[in-house]
């Protein structure tokens, strides 16, 4: 199927399909098997190699939605970045990073990547000057997330891939937070394209995946060093996933409408101090977001005021749910000091205007009155048991 003129939920359903030619069935088959025939067939399959019908078929899928080449995918997200790092740096090699990643990134990084001999600098801010300053003689790679985990920071995606290219060093985006229904890297520059597939591609929270998307130049190396790591997907997981992506750009636009009202109400409620979301006019990369972004996605977070503790409100929510991951159609919260942010320690956190009262609201696909609801009410029974 040519995908250029195709719409974003044509694509969701079609592309990337298994022909079911022997019944006839209106979706893909499960091919489940191990091990595939090696003698007389134009490809030798083996799951490892990313290559199994469905593993093959769903890469289509991820490639058209973000417009580039190929794709590979994971059995984690973490799985992607580290493998798609690591098949462009090797020992005394520097990565440029922004100061605001996922805490697994950011535990990837100092944890690992001084037993390979691997340099590393993060920004100290957002600015594409603040990136441009840490490019060494030997610096390789440039890593962004945007908008970033959990602060919703937005990054240059343009101003990004022209000092990449100024520079001659690979560009990388984490883009789990947008999607491919609210931004395309691969559109204004950025060379390689990273996702956490068990987020908003998956979206029910039952599944974990990562994925990849660049050029057939940039996958081919990744590729190489993924079938020795050993990081695939089985193909049950990856026919789930090629499910759950079928409604993707419906979800998440939803989510898109739900985030834009929480947010508004939020920013406007006497209980709330500050509200972290880039479709807000007040955000400082409102205008940033708004030219690079299609919606400004389903993510956001807030701190409640000083007086409500932020554990004992999220403990007092009904509908809303406690958990550890996000984007799935649920709306849930939970708090970075806590959770995703925990391993960077109290005065990375701090650094990083990550704060104990920070709570991170994946928004859902739920009625937003109900929503407000369930925060008004939980809101009324924290501020009964300050007094």
């Amino acid at each position: 199927m040519d995908t250029k003129e195709k719409g974003l939920n044509t694509i969701c359903t079609h592309v990337g399909e298994v022909k079911d030619n022997a019944y006839k069935g209106s979706i893909s088959p499960l091919y489940m098997s191990t091990s595939y025939a090696f003698d007389d067939v134009d490809i030798k399959r083996y799951p490892r190699y990313f290559n199994t019908p469905n593993q093959e078929a769903l890469c289509k899928k991820i490639a058209a939605l973000e417009h580039t080449e190929a794709a590979l995918i994971f059995g984690s997200g973490m799985a992607a970045i580290s493998t798609t790092l690591l098949a462009f740096l090797k020992s005394g090699d520097h990565v440029v990073l922004q100061q605001t990643l996922y805490g697994g990134t950011y535990h990837l990084i100092t944890e690992e990547f001084n037993k390979f001999g691997i340099e590393y600098s993060f920004t100290q801010g957002g600015r594409l000057e603040d990136f441009e300053d840490l490019v060494k003689e030997n610096t390789k790679v440039i890593y962004i997330e945007t908008p970033s985990n959990p602060l919703l920071t937005i990054t240059d995606l343009s101003g990004i891939s022209e000092i990449a290219r100024k520079h001659g060093l690979i560009s990388m985006i984490d883009n789990t937070f947008a999607s491919p229904v609210n931004q395309n890297p691969f559109d204004y520059g950025i060379d390689v394209v990273i996702h956490s597939a068990t987020k908003y591609m998956g979206g029910h929270s039952d599944i974990c995946a990562g994925a990849v998307a660049s050029t057939q130049k940039y996958i081919a190396p990744i590729f190489n060093l993924a079938k020795n790591l050993g990081g695939s997907l089985s193909d049950y997981t990856v026919w789930l996933l090629e499910r759950s992506m079928k409604t993707m750009g419906i979800r998440v636009r939803a989510q898109n409408e739900n985030a834009q009202r929480m947010a508004e109400y939020l920013a406007s409620h006497d209980d709330i101090r500050k509200v972290y979301y880039p479709g807000l006019p007040n955000h400082p990369d409102h205008a940033i977001a708004k030219s690079q972004m299609k919606g400004f996605g389903g993510m956001l977070s807030f701190e409640l005021k000083e007086n409500l503790d932020a554990l004992q409100f999220q403990k007092a929510l009904g509908l809303i749910k406690s958990s550890m991951s996000l984007a799935g159609v649920e709306s849930t919260v939970l708090s970075p000091a806590l959770t995703s942010h925990a391993l960077l320690g109290a005065k990375e956190r701090e650094r990083q205007g990550i704060s104990d009262a920070l709570i991170r609201f994946s928004v859902g696909i739920e009625e937003p009155e109900d929503l407000i609801a369930d925060i008004e009410e939980a809101l009324t029974k924290v501020k009964k048991l300050t007094k």
